[in-house]
Order: structure tokens, then C-alpha cells, then sequence
């Protein structure tokens, strides 16, 4: 049943790392196994050995992109803790960033910084993972850092540090938890499934009453327990000598002893008796309805039919929820999940409501009770599962492209399954999945099954809910005495034969090599600028029609993000539904869009199905459908979502920024999908017109990006050459606002939870090599990275935010400088008095000489992880062809970098980030903050509507 597809060359690109030359062991050092995928087989290729103190370490060499990716999870989420002591695992992967012994304060961070990599780190119910991607030569610095914050983290960890991070975990909550719409959706769902002893009934960044219970040696006794070297997975991958690397980490690693030992947790799924009906106010527009079955746990035989089931059920245009919730307009969006976890899984199944269409929750579950019920009595057939087998194939191709997608999936099975590659494991039992499966998980897992019932309801309207609860969510549990640490908790010590302190040195010097590109131009002159690779078999391909939104009429805002989505919908020849089936069939993608100043058409296939692919992209192009019932549909759809977006504090700010940078009544000043009004107003026949008009092969460029060569290129893209068209003048720049500059301008949003602040100001448009490029060199230490003055003393040092970051943007015509953060309300003031000290600071006194040199240092090297994946490549290639660029651009930006003198970038931070030529821009519950605004010295605050 499962046809086999592009095995061959899918081997070539992903196999061929394995080890050639014998690998001498350290002492300590014991090789377990050597990996390679077989011949018919899609996989990883790896070699794995383990240290005496448990630490299993795993290599996969790819040496196709100068740079190494290196990754440390250890096998402890938020299942692992205790109840009542909640977000111990997320919190301490924040204190991992709090320095160590030998790598005190930020310095992690400032080295991968100066290093131009990349670092962060995740956590989630059953491991916690950290990871960095840095050029090549730095890979025993890397070692050393995460070596060190291993076995040197607890005596650096002070109480202070501890009182910062807990403020910044608030901040993080507040930010995705309780002032996102839906953000409480999760863990309410399942505080209700699960009860309130079981590893998942909380959340993972836990509870704000645990956070606040708890002391510094709590934490510290969480550390030992699980982060000692035997409940841990190293994963190196990508360009690197695996001779020295496993002499690195016998080095580095090899000295720090075991932990207590940590035992495989039981499988936890449960099983409802009854549906629990629970109903969640929300700062919403729109009603949400969730269904949530418990099903199994990950690697079940039956976790694989359960996937598909819920993508018949409920992916994309062909599912049974969308003809029957969304197409219809009862919903504005519906569909099927089925998340695993280590421990237990769920079935979910829901529905937004689209109040235009008076359908209620109620009426919307009645819907889906009674298609599950149609569903089951419906035979399914194989084509329709192998649809769904071939995407996932398809997928796990894509999702093998890079270092760091192979190495990190090597780290997640080793951890969860102690089997670093699975894929072929996950494509045969995915592949091995029959309609019998399918129809028999249904019946077992939804069939007469109690789900939690989720129904999230605007403020003050819990009569809208589906049902009334039946189900009060039970109280967190509070930890026992005997759970908390009474006396002061101590690392044991770690005895080496060298100087940890001494920082390792950078390896030799890598060459850096922008991929090789290649032009050619269609018979109609449409240009098209490509670049060939073929490490993994698929082809990308990026139509731009320059125009966009800024060739929208006037009080018709959104009219191009409108046509972009009708051309997503039916065409001439066939519907919406028979469009999605025959590209998911394959794998592939066609999607439109409008932003900025083009419309863009994005393909992306596997080499195999690039005619078909290219086949459907001419047919929705050039016979769209634009029918009635599609456009009645959408706009529905697109009001509902822009009412929803005003209950949305980020996305408020980004309306009021606008507006203060460019003025309410520009086009610029309005979102690219318009207003309310503007699209309350736009017809069929606006549309219609505006394709006419504005498709114009004249305006047209295309980038190609692949496994493809040039001659293949312009033979695939033939069918464009009978496109026409005329050249069409564009709207002259507008005009920054200067009025709003030295205010605080305040955007009352009641009942938020976090005050969003945008710091900002017009400035220049994009230039590669002029003052807009130096500008990002300047803005760099100030706020371009995560060990940034901004970040840094924000985050880090007063705990007023989870991030903040600015930077220079800017385009054809014009550009801004924006800094945003978000912060807890009570400490709004005391954040912005401190963000525009930091700016006047900046802007009298420049970047300090330290803070250029490792600007230069991360800049210069950092190129090196910047051409490795297709969208990397494109990216470069749209850039160069958008701006009319010199193929080595990159050449001349690094020579400024190298060269530009530091009194240039002082003069130029001087000139553009002087605070009183920015507003600050406050989007709050007012009656919360303002008082406290008006404290402000030199600043005046004045309310903005975004109305």
C-alpha cells in the first residue's frame, strides 16, 4: 500500500555521514554502536558511545555547511516533578543561562554571541533540551560551556539570580498564558482530564503559587536529582573531526559524577467515564469549542492510526470538519489534533465560532457529535489514507534538511525510546497503517468515550457556553513538608587534572562560501535567479508579483491579502477541495500571500512531483475560480478573525505602531489585511479587478531553489512564458510622523495582563552596504541579541521582561526602528524609565570598544549559519534580486564590518537612537498604569485609539 518514493536520492543526502576512519576511545569512553541506514532505508546516520558516568553522546557528521550544532537534553520535564512544586524544570532551564564556575554570569551566551551562533534552550513535559549552533571551529568552546554548566552550575547559582528569574518566568507566563487569547486553553483541558496527581495535570511552566512557594535550595535539590551526566543524551552534528570531538567530551565531561539513578516513568494514559463539560472566560471574540479524548501514549501501535484518523477528520479542505463546519460558515476555523506525550495522549477535535452565522457552541458540538457519527458509517478508502502516508513521508523528508532537524530528532529518541534514529522504525509503522486500523481506534478511543469539553466564552457570556460545567477543576496540590529542602544544598565536588577555567581557544579558520547562483530569463522576460543543491531531493520555487498591498485602492485596505487568499481557493477547473486532495496527494504546496509590497507565490515539492506541483500552481494562477460562495466564505472568516485580533493586546500594539509611524489615514498605517471597515467594503468584483490589474508578468521575478539544474528550471517554468502584462507604477514613499515624538502614547486595553511597550521611530530604507547596514552593526550590541544591553538588563538583571530586543527594518522605500517588550503591569514605569536611559546612554556614548569587537566577531562569523537550509538560500537570492544586489554583496558587507571605524558607529547611534526622537508606545489596562506614566520626567502621555 505505501508506494515507495525518491528512496535513492533521498539516501545519498542523509546517510552518508557515517564514520570511515577508526575512532581511538578515551579512557572512560565505551563505544556502544555504529548507525548507518541500509539501502532501501530513510534515515540518520550516527555513531553513539558512552562515558562511564552514564552520559550518552552521539555523533553525526555532515559536512556540507561550515558549522556544528550541539544539543544536551536531559530526560526531565514537567512530568518529573512533584505535585505542588510545579515549573521546577522549565525554571531551571532558565538558571542554566545564569552562568556557571568557570563561565560565570552571561558569558555562555556572550561567547555564542561573539561566536555569531545561535543558543536557547526548551522544555517540555518530558525532557528539557539545550542547544546551540556555532561555526565549526568553535565546537570545544561549546563542549566546555555545557560541560561546565553540567557538572559547575549550583555553586554559581546565587539567590539573587534565583529572584530575577522567577520574575522573568512570571513575565513569561503572563506573556502566553494569561495575556494570549486562548493561552489557558491547555492547561485548563488538562487540569480537567487528568487528575491532580498525574506527571501532566500542570502545566509546564507551572503554577505562579509553586513559583512563589518556593526557595533557592529547592531548585538546587531539583538540579541534582535529574541533571547529572546518566540522565542525559550529547548530540554533535554537522561539519567536525569526531576523533577530537570524543576527546573533548572525555575531557570536559568525563570527571563530573553520576546522578541518582532515574528509572524509565510508567505509561500514564486514563479514561474518562463521562464528557467533562468545563467552561473557560476569555478576553475573546471569538467562542471556541474544544473536545478532548484521552487516548494512548507515544510509540503505541495505535498512536500512528490515531494521527491519521485526526487529519481525515480534521486536516485541511478535504476533511470531514471543514465541509461540514467551516465551509458552510459555522466556524472560521475546525480541525483534528492528536498530540502524543511520553506518559499519555490526546484526541482533540475543535471548532471557532463565526458569530455572524448565529450558530452557538452548543449547535457546533451538536455538528460534530453528528459528523463522527457520519464518519463512522462511511467506508474509508485506501487512496484517501495513502494520501496522508505519503504526506507524512513527504514531511519527514523536509524535516531532515538541516544539522540541526537531524541531530535534534537523534537526541529526542535517544532520550524517550534509547533508539537515536527511528525514521524508518516511524515510516514503516506509519506506512504499515490500514483503514481497518483507522475505523477500529475510532471505535475504540471517541466511540461512547468521555472527553473534556472545552468551551472558551467572552467575558461575562457563560450562559454561551455548550453545556453548563458539570466538571470544577480540582485545586492544585500543595507540597508536603517533607518535599521542601530544609537545610542548604551543596554540588558534590569534581576533582580535574586541568585548568577549567582556561577559556579552550578557537579551532582553525573555516571558509564561509555563499551558495553558487545561476540567471536565466523567461521568453517574456520574467528574471529568474536560482541556486542548485542537492543534498535533499526537493525544489522551491518563489513567484513575487512587486505591487502588493500598496497597489490597494483607496479605503479598500486588504483588497491584495484578499485576492492572494481566493487564489488559494477553487480555480476554473476544479473546487478548493479537489485543489488541497491532489496537492497533498504529493506532498506539495502552493500557497498565496500579500505583504509589504508584493504578492508572493510560494511552491515547495519533492523533486519527484515537481511537474504535477507546477501543473496545479498554472492552474490556480491563471484560472482562479473567485466564485461567490468562496469570497462570501472568506470574508466572513477574515471580519470574525480581525474582531477576534482586537482583543489581542500584541496584535493592538502592532496596529498603533503603524498608525503612530506612518499616520491612521496612509497605507502604510494600515495592516496589510485591512481594517474592519476597509474590508467590511471590498466586493467580489474589487477583487476580480484587482487581479486583473495588478498580476502582471511585467512585475514579476522568480527565485529557484533545489535540487534542480538551470536547463530543468526553464524547461519547468515554460508555462509562465504566455503570461502577460504591463508595468505599473508604484505609490511614491510616505512620509514618516514626527508629531508623536518625546510621548508616551497609550493604548487603554482592560483586563490585560501584561503592558506591551514598543519603543519606536521612522528611519531609513534598506541599503546593503550604506548607513542602513551600518545601523544593524550598531544596533547589534544594543539590542540584536539575546546577551544585548537591552536584553540584558531588562531580562536579566531587573526580571521586567521574558525579552527585549529592537532592531532597524526597512524596505524599498522607507524604514523604522522598533524595540518591544512585554512587561507586568506593575512594573510598567519602572521598564520604560529604564528602557529610555538605556537609549540615551547608547545614544551619547556609542557602543563600548568591547561591545564592537564581538559585534564584528558575531556578525563575521555568524555568516557561516547562514546559507544552510532552502529557505536560507532563497532568502539571500529574493534579497539580491529584490534590491538589485551584487552576487558578492556579502564580500563588501564584511569588509565594513572589519573596517568601519568605531567613532562612525557612535556618530550614528547618536543620530538615530536618541529616545526623544522615538514615542514610546504602551498598550495597557490603563487605569493601571497611567498614573504612574505621567511620573516621567520630560515625557508627556497622551491616549491613542486605534479606532
Amino acid at each position: 500500500m505505501f508506494r515507495v518514493l525518491f528512496v535513492a536520492a533521498i539516501v545519498t543526502g542523509l546517510v552518508s555521514c557515517s564514520t570511515v576512519e577508526p575512532i581511538s576511545l578515551p579512557n572512560g569512553v565505551k563505544f556502544i554502536e555504529s548507525h548507518s541506514p541500509k539501502d532501501d532505508e530513510i534515515g540518520v546516520a550516527y555513531n553513539k558511545y558512552q562515558l562511564d558516568n552514564g552520559l550518552t553522546v552521539i555523533f553525526h557528521e555532515d559536512n556540507s555547511d561550515p558549522l556544528t550544532y550541539v544539543n544536551v537534553t536531559y530526560h526531565v520535564g514537567s512530568a518529573r516533578e512533584e505535585p505542588g512544586m510545579s515549573g521546577f524544570a522549565h525554571f531551571f532551564e532558565h538558571m542554566m543561562f545564569q552562568g556557571s564556575v568557570h563561565a560565570p554570569n552571561d558569558l555562555h551566551t556572550k561567547l555564542v554571541d561573539a561566536m555569531g551562533g545561535n543558543i536557547n534552550g526548551g522544555t517540555n513535559s518530558d525532557s528539557t533540551r539545550y542547544y546551540n549552533t556555532v561555526p565549526a571551529n568553535e565546537l570545544e568552546k561549546m563542549l566546555w560551556l555545557e560541560a561546565d554548566r553540567m557538572g559547575f552550575l549550583l555553586p554559581a547559582v546565587t539567590q539573587e539570580k534565583f529572584e530575577v528569574q522567577r520574575a522573568t518566568v512570571k513575565n513569561e507566563r503572563a506573556q502566553r498564558y494569561d495575556n494570549a487569547p486562548y493561552g489557558m486553553v491547555w492547561e485548563t483541558t488538562s487540569r480537567a482530564m487528568y487528575p491532580p496527581e498525574h506527571p501532566y495535570a500542570w502545566p509546564t511552566i507551572g503554577y505562579v503559587e509553586d513559583l512563589n512557594r518556593v526557595g533557592l535550595n529547592d531548585l538546587r535539590a531539583f538540579f541534582l536529582r535529574w541533571y547529572g551526566p546518566n540522565n542525559a543524551t550529547l548530540v554533535v552534528g554537522g561539519d567536525f573531526n569526531q576523533q577530537d570531538a570524543l576527546n573533548w567530551v572525555a575531557k570536559y565531561f568525563g570527571s563530573i559524577p553520576r546522578g541518582p539513578e532515574v528509572e524509565q516513568a510508567p505509561k500514564q494514559p486514563v479514561v474518562l467515564e463521562q464528557d467533562r463539560y468545563v467552561t473557560l472566560p476569555d478576553n475573546i471574540h471569538l467562542p471556541l469549542l474544544q473536545m478532548s479524548f484521552p487516548t494512548v501514549y507515544v510509540q503505541h501501535p495505535d498512536e500512528a492510526p490515531l494521527d491519521f484518523l485526526s487529519q481525515l477528520l480534521g486536516d485541511g479542505k478535504t476533511s470531514l470538519l471543514y465541509e461540514k463546519l467551516v465551509k458552510t460558515g459555522l466556524a472560521v476555523q475546525a480541525g483534528a489534533s492528536h498530540p502524543c506525550q511520553e506518559l499519555a495522549c490526546t484526541f482533540n477535535v475543535y471548532a471557532i465560532a463565526n458569530p455572524a452565522s448565529g450558530a452557538s457552541l452548543s449547535d457546533l458540538e451538536g455538528i460534530i457529535r453528528n459528523t463522527l457519527d457520519e464518519w463512522a458509517q462511511q467506508q474509508l478508502e485506501p487512496q484517501a489514507l495513502e494520501k496522508y502516508q505519503r504526506m507524512f513521508k513527504a514531511d519527514t523528508v523536509f524535516s531532515l534538511e538541516s544539522v540541526a532537524g537531524k541531530s535534534s530528532q537523534l537526541a529526542t529518541n535517544q532520550t524517550l525510546f534509547n533508539n537515536p534514529d527511528t525514521v524508518a522504525y516511524d515510516l514503516n509503522r506509519y506506512g504499515s497503517v490500514t483503514p481497518e486500523d483507522v475505523k477500529r481506534v475510532f471505535s475504540e478511543y471517541l466511540v461512547d468515550r468521555g472527553a473534556v469539553v472545552l468551551s472558551v466564552v467572552p467575558e461575562g457570556q457563560i450562559e454561551s457556553a455548550a453545556k453548563p460545567q458539570n466538571y470544577m477543576l480540582p485545586d492544585a496540590l500543595k507540597p508536603t513538608d517533607a518535599q521542601l529542602a530544609h537545610s542548604e544544598v551543596k554540588a558534590p565536588e569534581i576533582n580535574d587534572s586541568f585548568d577549567r577555567s582556561a577559556l579552550p581557544p578557537t579551532g582553525g579558520p573555516i571558509e564561509v562560501t555563499p551558495p553558487k547562483s545561476w540567471d536565466l530569463q523567461l521568453k517574456n522576460g520574467i528574471a529568474v535567479k536560482g541556486a542548485s543543491n542537492s543534498e535533499i531531493p526537493i525544489v522551491s520555487v518563489l513567484l513575487s508579483i512587486e505591487g502588493g498591498p500598496l497597489l490597494d485602492p483607496k479605503d479598500k485596505a486588504g483588497v491584495a491579502a484578499f485576492t492572494a487568499a481566493m487564489m488559494t481557493e477553487s480555480s476554473q477547473i476544479r473546487s478548493s477541495e479537489e485543489l488541497a486532495d491532489a496537492l497533498e496527494s504529493m506532498g506539495s504546496s502552493v500557497r498565496f500571500s500579500a505583504a509589504g509590497r508584493s504578492t508572493n507565490v510560494s511552491i515547495t515539492s519533492l523533486v519527484e512531483f515537481l511537474p504535477e506541483t507546477l501543473e496545479i500552481a498554472e492552474e490556480m494562477l491563471f484560472t482562479p475560480g473567485f466564485t461567490e460562495a468562496d469570497f462570501m466564505r472568506l470574508k466572513q472568516q477574515k471580519l470574525q478573525l480581525l474582531k477576534n485580533a482586537e482583543t489581542n493586546p500584541k496584535s493592538v500594539a502592532g496596529q498603533a505602531k503603524r498608525q503612530l509611524l506612518w499616520g491612521k489615514q496612509t497605507r502604510l498605517g494600515t495592516p496589510d489585511g485591512g481594517t474592519l471597515a476597509s474590508v467590511q467594503g471590498i466586493s467580489l468584483d474589487d477583487v476580480k479587478a484587482y487581479y486583473h490589474a495588478n498580476y502582471s508578468s511585467k512585475m514579476a521575478s522568480i527565485v529557484v531553489v533545489g535540487d534542480i539544474q538551470p536547463s530543468q528550471t526553464k524547461n519547468a517554468l515554460a508555462f509562465l512564458e504566455q503570461w502577460q502584462g504591463e508595468t505599473l507604477a508604484l505609490p511614491e514613499a510616505t512620509a514618516g510622523v514626527t508629531s508623536h515624538q518625546g510621548k508616551i502614547m497609550l493604548v487603554d486595553h482592560p483586563g490585560a495582563a501584561q503592558a506591551v511597550m514598543v519603543v519606536s521611530r521612522p528611519s531609513l530604507p534598506f541599503d546593503a552596504t550604506g548607513d542602513y547596514f551600518k545601523l544593524g552593526l550598531v544596533n547589534y550590541p544594543f539590542g540584536g541579541s539575546f546577551s544585548s544591553r537591552a536584553n540584558q538588563v531588562l531580562r536579566e538583571q531587573k526580571g521586567y521582561t521574558y525579552g527585549a530586543f529592537s532592531g532597524f527594518s526597512g524596505g524599498k522605500q522607507q524604514g523604522n526602528f522598533s524595540l518591544s517588550a512585554n512587561l507586568l503591569q506593575e512594573q510598567t514605569t519602572e521598564a520604560v524609565l529604564e528602557t529610555l536611559t538605556l537609549l540615551s546612554d547608547y545614544a551619547q556614548q556609542g557602543p563600548t570598544d568591547v561591545e564592537i569587537e564581538n559585534m564584528r566577531s558575531a556578525v563575521t562569523q555568524g555568516e557561516a549559519l547562514s546559507y544552510e537550509s532552502t529557505r536560507q538560500k532563497a532568502s539571500l537570492l529574493r534579497r539580491i534580486q529584490l534590491y538589485d544586489l551584487a552576487d558578492n554583496f556579502s564580500a563588501q558587507q564584511t569588509q565594513i564590518i572589519e573596517t568601519i571605524p568605531n567613532e562612525v558607529l557612535a556618530k550614528l547611534a547618536q543620530q538615530w537612537m536618541d529616545p526623544k526622537q522615538m514615542f514610546v508606545l504602551i498598550v495597557a489596562d490603563a487605569k493601571t498604569v497611567e498614573a504612574d506614566l505621567h511620573q516621567i520626567e520630560g515625557w508627556t502621555v497622551e491616549r491613542w485609539s486605534v479606532k
